[in-house]
């Protein structure tokens, strides 16, 4: 089975500026203990050893910044219709994943430097059609997504796959991982986790 990993990295960051950042600086470009924020979740995504890699973008071009730290081992995909919702570029990586003939996506987010590969790649290696890394107890991406729950994906909003985590229970397991799911969406986050 074929699994593409994808990094969801579309979004506005308005909190981060609104926060006092620089009106210029979008949060998945500030500096991160030394690199771009949105680096540490590309580098994991990598070392999970998917299949393929995809990384979502939208708000801010990030395809020089993807180049440079994975080469050939990411595609960045432009999400036209970021400004719609996380589902739209959730909806992206899943056409694309099924035009390649991936069985499955393990999807997580680029604001979440602290999750390290090995969540990543438990999740992907679990059986399931629904499978979602927990920290601490608490569910939080990465979450795999089975080919055959891809048509029950919302395609507009801001939900992405925690409408099918919600309305389908049945369907999700658990699996315990190591690391820290904080999300940097503040200049405040930014500093306290640096």
């Amino acid at each position: 089975m074929t699994i593409a990993g994808v990094v969801l990295a579309a979004g506005e960051g308005r909190r981060f500026r609104s926060s006092g950042s620089d009106d210029n600086a979008h949060k998945l470009t500030a500096d991160f203990r030394g690199r771009p924020l949105v680096t540490w979740a590309i580098t994991a995504a990598i070392a999970a050893g998917f299949n393929e890699l995809y990384v979502v973008t939208g708000a801010v071009d990030l395809t020089e910044l993807v180049g440079d730290v994975a080469g050939d081992s990411a595609t960045v995909l432009g999400n036209r219709r970021w400004a719609d919702g996380q589902a739209t570029s959730l909806a992206l990586a899943v056409d694309t994943a099924s035009a390649a003939g991936h069985r499955a996506i393990v999807v997580g987010l680029g604001d979440q430097p602290l999750v390290p590969a090995t969540a990543w790649r438990s999740v992907g290696a679990a059986a399931g059609d629904v499978v979602t890394a927990t920290f601490d107890g608490h569910r939080r991406p990465p979450v795999k997504l089975d080919r055959s729950v891809w048509p029950a994906l919302p395609r507009t909003g801001d939900d992405g796959a925690r409408t099918l985590l919600r309305m389908r229970p049945e369907l999700v397991s658990e699996i315990p991982c190591n690391g820290n799911p904080v999300d940097i969406d503040t200049l405040e986050d930014l500093q306290q986790w640096s």
